[in-house]
């Protein structure tokens, strides 16, 4: 059997294709996925060293191995790098910051106070709630970056209201879902924040860079909501009493968006002035959401050492995995996987952009399965000297500011395609987000139904980014210029 396959492929390109298949089939088993990332890693370590090391297996005479390299030393050279490229890298201290402004801007009273003036706003008109959803969304999106506080935030304060009147059951979580994942593109994001580690380019340029495609993204939800009421009246009837709209309601609404909207401009004003860098942003974001708490009455000990201890568990989550996906690309580059992936996707087109619109495919694919955090920290570094190889840099436009003008579209491209995978079954995180605080009635298919236009939006807010590659290298040219 292994001569037969031996044919068509080396044992190395077997191995890499075990250990991903592996890798999933944990995941499916319900291994949490730092778990099973170090648990592949150390079997392949055990299978690289043992069986099929030329150097040392008693199958040497009959199996023709390429030497991994791996060792002890090498093993324990690599705790104490990844050690040094997180705990003492500066731009991911913006993460755990990024994390306790969302979830301190959850608990300050901000969303609830805006949810409440928009609706009396916005009620009149058919799909206002909709559209008040996904204003909302946009605002939370740029002020928190927390997808899972966002989704749920959104699903507990807008869906009853929803239901009540009588709004279609996929349209209502459709858009509370698609609404609270704008938090993963529009800067401040999280998933941008690794990004900048993991490919090693400037986080500013990052955050200004996605500004234009996450907007585009709220404008093509906000534009559909418009549509489809338009259309199918019966999905999205207006309310048979609704209070008039003149002075008093749009005061109500201004003094609820202006707080948000001065903790953004305090978090991407100062990055967008050169003021202060987003790991230092960071900082700011968290004590703004946390001033905007103590002006809404709502900061006491006990919301501290929540939003602290909640800050810790999913900082830890995510630097956990960071630590085992390290570990797990490691051993994949150990076995040549990166040059085996570079050279198979090399091998199915020619044309460059054919090659990135390839990649991009992966990527969706890939989201359907797995987390973005794994995508990103396994993925993308594999996939950057492919990138950087195709010599498409005089097509890209840098405006003579952006030092990296490629890597940072494809960035974005890529942080556009995962947002689609908080939304596709069965790793949708926020459709399980959204499911949890659903009321009675509201079964997991309706989402399913609800999200497929949105996921669908994405992917010609993908098509827009792509053919568009300005709409991410202006901004950064003139706001955060290299």
């Amino acid at each position: 059997m292994l001569s037969f396959i031996g044919q068509f492929l080396t044992l190395n390109e077997i191995a890499v294709i075990v250990m991903f298949l592996t890798f999933i089939w944990m995941l499916f088993r319900g291994i949490p996925v730092a778990m099973a990332l170090v648990g592949v890693s150390l079997v392949f370590v055990v299978i690289a060293e043992v069986f099929l090391d030329p150097y040392r297996s008693y199958f040497r005479d009959i199996i023709e191995f390429d030497r991994t390299g791996i060792d002890y030393q090498r093993l324990g050279a690599l705790s104490g790098r990844i050690f040094g490229s997180t705990v003492k890298n500066p731009v991911l201290v913006a993460l755990p910051m990024f994390i306790f402004m969302g979830l301190m801007l959850d608990q300050s009273g901000v969303a609830q106070r805006m949810m409440r003036s928009m609706q009396k706003l916005f009620g009149s008109l058919r799909g206002g709630l909709s559209l008040t959803v996904l204003l909302i969304g946009i605002i939370l999106a740029a002020s928190t970056g927390v997808i899972g506080a966002s989704v749920t935030l959104l699903g507990v304060m807008a869906l009853p209201a929803m239901m009540q009147q009588n709004y279609s059951k996929p349209i209502a979580t459709g858009t509370i879902a698609s609404a609270g994942t704008l938090g993963i593109l529009i800067p401040p994001s999280i998933m941008l924040v690794i990004m900048s580690d993991q490919l090693a380019i400037s986080l500013g340029d990052l955050f200004m860079g996605a500004l234009f495609p996450g907007l585009i993204l709220g404008a093509l939800y906000i534009t559909f909501i418009v549509i489809y009421g338009l259309i199918k009246p019966d999905a999205m009837p207006v309310p048979e009493k609704t209070e008039e709209v003149g002075w008093p309601v749009v005061k109500e609404v201004l003094l609820a968006v202006i707080p948000p909207m001065i903790l953004i401009l305090l978090v991407l004003g100062s990055i967008f002035a050169g003021i202060a860098t987003p790991t230092e942003a960071s900082g700011l974001g968290a004590l703004g959401a946390t001033m905007l708490a103590l002006f809404n009455g709502r900061l006491n000990m006990k919301v501290l050492r929540e939003v602290s201890r909640s800050t810790l568990n999913t900082s830890g989550y995510i630097v956990g995995i960071f630590l085992a996906a390290n570990f797990f690309a490691f051993i994949l580059r150990r076995y040549g996987g990166d040059e085996i992936i570079e050279g198979l996707v090399l091998s199915v087109f020619e044309d460059p952009y054919a090659i990135i619109l390839f990649i991009l495919f992966i990527v969706f694919l890939l989201g359907f399965l797995l987390d973005w955090i794994e995508i990103t920290i396994i993925i993308m570094p594999l996939m950057l000297p492919i990138i950087q190889g195709l010599g498409i840099e005089g097509d890209i436009p840098d405006f003579g500011q952006v030092a990296a003008p490629v890597i940072t579209w494809f960035a974005i491209l890529v942080a556009v395609t995962l947002q689609t995978s908080f939304l596709t079954p069965p790793v949708g995180f926020a459709l399980f987000y959204l499911k949890g605080v659903c009321p009675p009635g509201v079964t997991i298919g309706d989402i399913y139904k609800g999200v497929i236009p949105f996921v669908l939006l994405q992917l010609l807010g993908l098509f827009i980014v792509f053919e568009f590659p300005w709409l991410v290298t202006w901004l950064p040219s003139v706001a955060y210029g290299n």
